[in-house]
């Protein structure tokens, strides 16, 4: 793969053509931390290349990417991303950006917002409003509970909770202790088809650099930066995972964004719901880029969350009604559907409401 010098470290990146005939546009994309270019590389990038020209690459200490001593705050990390698109000649793009890879990007947007076409974070946790959470939250609590039952003493409720689980998790699997579905399920892609090289290299890391340090500290991005960004932005966070309450926040401060839950996911739905992810990115560069965020007539400019009506959860679907009844289970998502459909003539025959 090739790699570039940019602010002081070799940086492993990966771009894939774009197969439309027509001129495509840029889309970058950004993975999260513990994990490199692959988390994007296998499920995503095929079906975006269809329309955009994609560049992947390794966060600085990740993957393929040189490690140094520092240089992992929120901020330098948005330098390395600006200096490798300089490289590329990349002047403007959309992005898609995951967990700590979406601060990344966030902060490369406050300071340079004219090179972003659009922006996809999902489950982003930002510092300002970790240090505004009280206590655990629902998910923390459900978290909580997996934690004491795998004896691992830690608190979900610190608010960087999410760092000291990534290190806990790797340190059981290079000693090859037995994991948990449960808890494998918090943090995937440390157990992957590499799951063990994966987790010394995250070991690595913070036991002989500055990282811990410097991720865990203050990542420059303050709610009155956020405010200012203009852009299209799809804003996804996964209903089970602590990241929601940065999400809820952001309601607040991007009225013209499009909000989407996913349904009892955690912090690596676009991996654990991949299609679902997919289906949203897609919708939102064809509708909101094209035409702006539907709203419904009399809406105000508050942003909510909306959730897909037809979800999958364990090899099965699921559809809600506007009443948030779960119908299902059904086999795929051509069965729902019908289902649904024959649901909604047979209320209209009765005089009843359709969904």
């Amino acid at each position: 793969m090739p790699s570039a010098e940019v602010n002081g470290v070799r940086i492993n990146y990966l771009q894939m053509p774009c197969e439309s005939a027509e001129e495509c546009e840029d889309l970058v994309m950004v993975h999260g931390l513990a994990t490199s270019l692959a988390f994007w590389y296998f499920r995503h990038a095929p079906s975006f290349s269809k329309r955009y020209r994609i560049t992947l690459y390794d966060l600085r200490g990740h993957g393929r990417s040189g490690t140094t001593d520092s240089g992992y705050t929120a901020k330098n990390m948005a330098v390395d991303l600006r200096k490798l698109l300089d490289h590329l000649g990349i002047e403007h793009a959309h992005f898609v950006a995951h967990s700590f890879g979406g601060a990344v990007a966030l902060h490369l947007a406050c300071h340079h917002p004219d090179r972003f076409a659009s922006l996809v974070v999902a489950d982003t946790h930002i510092s300002a409003i970790r240090r505004l959470q009280k206590g655990k939250g629902e998910s923390g609590e459900r978290i909580q509970q997996i934690l004491d039952r795998n004896n691992l003493d830690l608190d979900a409720g610190e608010p960087y909770f999410g760092y000291r689980l990534l290190s806990a998790v790797a340190r059981l699997k290079v000693k090859n202790r037995n994991i948990s579905p449960e808890l494998e399920g918090l943090v995937r892609p440390l157990l992957g088809e590499n799951s063990k090289r994966t987790a010394r290299q995250w070991l690595r890391l913070i036991e002989t650099s500055q990282a811990e340090k410097e991720l865990m500290g203050d990542d420059g991005i303050s709610p009155d930066r956020l405010r200012g960004l203009h852009f299209p932005i799809q804003a996804m966070y996964g209903e089970r995972s602590p990241a929601m309450s940065t999400g809820e926040r952001l309601l607040e401060l991007w009225p013209h964004a499009d909000f989407r839950r996913i349904r009892e996911a955690g912090h690596f739905f676009p991996i654990t719901r991949s299609s679902e992810f997919i289906e949203n990115c897609c919708s939102f560069w064809k509708d909101a880029l094209l035409r702006g965020i539907p709203r419904r007539k009399g809406d105000s400019d508050k942003r909510y969350f909306r959730s897909n009506r037809f979800y999958r959860r364990d090899g099965e679907w699921f559809f809600d009604t506007r009443e948030s009844m779960e119908n299902g289970p059904f086999r795929d998502l051509v069965e729902a559907k019908s289902y649904m459909g024959g649901r909604s003539i047979s209320r209209m025959a009765t005089g009843d409401h359709p969904e």
